[in-house]
């Protein structure tokens, strides 16, 4: 009787031992693996046009060195912020119109203007696409380039140089 529970204990552990070592997890070569999205950007950077790119997708290009922040608004919706030019040269417009200034633009980003006074920079303007209420209120026809950057124009010093 002995044996026989001997036995059957040797038998139990043996069978135990033999499925917990066989065992196997499933593991995926990574030869089997395909990028879908490889001439993609990647998340969280932003894509930002080159200067050519911004200049062609722009109705109004202007050059001017007295642009600032007014105003900027947060909370329901996208963040916005208007930003008011004071005088500015045109350096492309697709209609030969007369723009009036101090005019006022909206950004929806906030852009990276250097303090220095000095320094004139390319605005690139689209029209004014949503903010109706906005638009009405504070007489706006135009907002930022959307992924344009932000370029300093060339000066008469850099140009000599």
């Amino acid at each position: 009787m002995m044996k026989t529970k001997l036995i059957y204990s040797f038998l139990t552990l043996s069978v135990i031992f033999m499925l917990s070592g066989c065992e196997k997890k499933y593991q995926r070569p990574d030869e089997y693996k395909i990028d879908l999205f490889k001439g993609e950007n990647q998340e969280n950077h932003a894509y930002v046009m080159s200067e050519d790119e911004a200049y062609d997708e722009s109705v109004i290009v202007l050059g001017t060195s007295n642009i600032k922040l007014v105003d900027s608004s947060a909370g329901r919706g996208n963040t916005i912020f208007i930003y008011k030019i004071d005088s500015s040269e045109i350096l492309k417009s697709e209609k030969d119109s007369l723009l009036s200034f101090p005019m006022e633009i909206i950004a929806t980003q906030r852009l990276k203007i250097k303090k220095n006074p000095q320094d004139s920079l390319y605005v690139f303007l689209q029209k004014l696409k949503g903010y109706r209420f906005i638009a009405a209120e504070k007489n706006i026809k135009y907002q930022w380039l959307k992924n344009a950057p932000v370029y300093p124009l060339p000066s008469a010093n850099n140009q000599e140089k």
